[in-house]
């Protein structure tokens, strides 16, 4: 519908005749401003129509600002056969939303004088600021007999803006101001405490018993009053039970889509709609509230635990929130609806808190059973039947379903219960070390010089988590808080077992499996300090094919080999060489560090020159021809076919390398060295190669040497052609 830019009255029926008027408020085009002025609290009843058909309904209609809504009925002693659905109009997006459902499936009153003279109720929802409402309500598919209650009508809850808090926090737009007009305004609740004035008739409170100390601290929970409760609503003294021993989880089947800033409000709202009567159009009660909200505490998503019932949140208040076992428990609500979602892990954590806090006063154990006497003859979710004085046996954590035929705490929050209850009596669970810093693992142990650091991951949240000790021999050497995930400690030369211990604040405890550590400074040595040597391939003046070679151990675990110089690379423990090229004519540093485990290390190096000797350099004898082509090491070689033939190079160095033209018409050379024939080497090649390094020899040390090749003559293939040698010194 169009939204309206100016106020306007109007009226709607009651299926009996009589008529409740409502204003309309004119939106704001402020959608985006900061901060909140405070804003007193406000119920508005508005009456839907058509009950006597079977369908009552309310069109959609501009309203005051509200945050929350329910419908509501005459006589609690009826129950709406049938199903209620609402719509709003958002202040923020100006938009409808969706239909919604709202649980009209709710827990009677024990008590059955009250239920006579208190109004029945669906469960609140939570709508955010809007400023428009359609609602329609059907009795149930295929039921005749079953006619809707009479009275039905839909509260709209403005929680106002109370706190200090609320002021600071952005909202959306506010309604413009009511024009004052002779047509009397809708019916409401104003819910600014009036000035107190004595009265004998005010109730007596009970002494509070003392409160017991639990086996587990207190979490932290927002009083009433820091959510801003009107305590003149609720005058009646709190009642006690004698013990709380079992919890049942509920959701408030309200709209997970708040935001935290927010969970103050939306606790004061269901507040407001659990106290709030029934008046007519004169402000005359004509149906009571109930005399608090139900539960006795109340979890936002993000965690934040708010105080419900009043009475003392270390006390054992009587609530209103499961029918049948109100007496002997309390009840945690989660802010939301979780049928299809689960709720956070923030919440989830907060609730097994609060929960084996009020368990834990009482020496119940989270994770335990209990016998609890049924308060009605009834049945559960599950088709459990209860006779009222009979005993049955209840999970200490239980869901709402458990103890009355609700689908609340929702599906997907019913399941995870038993998350709740693990976390609630522990140990810690999911504890596991996810790293260890300042040490390498190799095999089944760790190696570090001294000092490491454990990293730990638990699937506990940490507030549920006293502290944690990290252990090494079985002694605690490190204590952490709850919500750490690492500690460091120095341990001394040798083996240590290292362990992490988590102690949940229950004081139970769960160690993760002992890691094996080896402490140890002793740097690696090098059994064999990095050699240079030529090797087979094409040489060229700037990459000379040459091998590295070393060897390198630890007295405990080699870890790795690196080059540092003149390139990089990294080698494992067990690879001794490493083919390399080299720049000829330039003294290159050949420099290499071999580290351990633990992180110690050593370095060795040595400087090395390869030295090309071309082949006009060598004393020759017998024919020999020159030859030019680029294709040669510096432009030119020699080639003989004349058997005999030799050339002699002489040279101070520790490897050798012969480097020659091959094709398939090359022939044979003899080689000597150092006047000793050491092979016969082979020239002939299927495919012409140029700079070939075809022959090397290298020594355990630098020395002068000579290298004699002589031409062998081969019939058919006599000539060879050289391009020079190539030696390092």
């Amino acid at each position: 519908m169009k939204r309206r830019a100016w106020l306007t009255l109007g009226a709607v029926v009651l299926g009996g005749g009589g008529i409740v008027t409502y204003a309309v408020a004119s939106p704001s085009g402020d959608h985006g401003a900061t901060g909140q002025a405070k804003r007193s609290p406000k119920v508005y009843d508005l009456t839907l129509k058509g009950a006597e058909t079977g369908k009552a309904e309310l069109p959609q209609t501009d309203t005051k600002q509200f945050s929350l809504l329910g419908v509501t009925w005459d006589s609690a002693t009826k129950r709406l056969h049938g199903t209620a659905q609402v719509r709003t109009h958002s202040l923020k997006t100006g938009e409808w939303s969706a239909w919604r459902d709202l649980e009209v499936n709710t827990d009677p009153l024990e008590d059955p004088k009250e239920r006579a003279t208190t109004r029945g109720a669906s469960e609140p929802l939570w709508v955010g600021p809007s400023d428009g409402v359609q609602v329609q309500v059907v009795r149930k598919n295929g039921t005749t007999s079953s006619n809707l209650p009479k009275g039905l009508s839909v509260s709209l809850v403005d929680p106002g803006v109370v706190t200090e808090a609320e002021t600071k926090a952005p909202t959306g737009s506010e309604p413009a101001a009511f024009v004052a007009g002779t047509t009397p305004e809708p019916t409401s609740t104003d819910t600014t405490p009036p000035p107190a004035t004595p009265s004998a008739t005010t109730p007596t409170a009970p002494t509070t018993p003392p409160a017991r100390p639990s086996t587990v601290p207190q979490p932290p929970i927002v009083s009433r009053a820091d959510w801003g409760a009107d305590e003149s609503r609720s005058p009646d003294p709190s009642e006690y039970n004698d013990d709380v021993k079992a919890v049942f989880v509920h959701h408030t089947d309200t709209a997970v889509d708040y935001t935290c800033d927010q969970s103050a409000a939306q606790v004061r709202g269901i507040y407001l709609y659990h106290t709030s009567p029934k008046k007519d159009a004169n402000g005359k009660v004509i149906e009571e509230a109930w005399n608090d909200v139900g539960y006795n505490f109340l979890v936002d998503k993000c965690g934040t635990i708010f105080e419900g019932r009043k009475g003392g949140v270390d006390q054992p208040v009587l609530g209103a929130h499961t029918y049948g076992s109100n007496r002997e428990s309390a009840g945690i609500a989660v802010l939301g609806t979780y049928t299809t979602t689960g709720a956070s892990n923030a919440a989830l954590a907060s609730v097994a808190r609060i929960a084996a806090w009020k368990l834990g006063q009482y020496g119940a154990d989270p994770a335990g059973t209990v016998q609890l006497t049924a308060g009605a003859t009834q049945t559960n979710y599950s088709g459990t039947s209860f006779v009222a004085g009979n005993k049955y046996t209840f999970n200490r954590i239980s869901g709402h379903r458990d103890g009355f035929n609700t689908e609340c705490p929702g599906n997907s929050l019913y399941a995870q219960l038993p998350t709740i209850r693990s976390w609630a009596a522990g140990p810690v669970q999911g504890l596991k070390v996810s790293s260890v810093t300042g040490a390498t693992l190799s095999g089944s142990t760790y190696y570090t010089k001294s000092a490491l650091t454990v990293k730990w991951t638990a699937t506990t949240p940490g507030s549920l988590i006293k502290n944690f000790q990290l252990l090494v021999d079985g002694k605690t050497v490190a204590t952490t808080s709850g919500t750490a995930t690492s500690a460091s400690a120095t341990v001394a030369a040798g083996q240590h077992t290292v362990a992490v211990r988590a102690v949940h604040q229950s004081g139970k405890t769960t160690t993760t499996a002992a890691l094996n550590v080896a402490a140890e400074t002793t740097a690696p040595t090098f059994t064999t300090t990095p050699k240079l040597a030529l090797r087979g391939g094409t040489v060229n003046t700037t990459a000379v094919p040459v091998t590295l070679s070393w060897k390198a151990t630890d007295d405990t675990a080699l870890r790795s080999v690196e080059l540092l110089s003149p390139t990089t690379a990294t080698f494992g423990p067990t690879i001794t060489s490493s083919n390399r090229t080299a720049k000829s004519g330039t003294a290159s540093t050949w420099s290499m560090r071999a580290n351990d485990y633990a992180g110690n290390s050593r370095t060795s190096s040595l400087s090395y020159t390869p030295v090309i000797l071309q082949e006009s350099s060598a004393a020759k004898s017998g024919s020999w021809t020159t030859r030019s082509s680029s294709s040669y090491l510096g432009g030119k070689s020699y080639s003989s076919g004349s058997k005999g033939a030799s050339l002699t190079w002489t040279f101070t160095g520790r490897s050798a390398a012969w480097v020659v033209s091959r094709a398939s018409t090359s022939g044979q050379a003899y080689v000597y060295v150092d006047g000793t024939k050491v092979a016969t080497v082979d020239l002939k090649s299927s495919a012409t190669q140029y700079r070939q390094a075809i022959w090397t020899k290298t020594w355990s040390s630098s020395a002068k040497h000579t290298v004699k090749i002589v031409v062998v003559g081969t019939s058919g293939r006599p000539t060879i052609t050289t391009d020079g040698l190539v030696y390092i010194k």
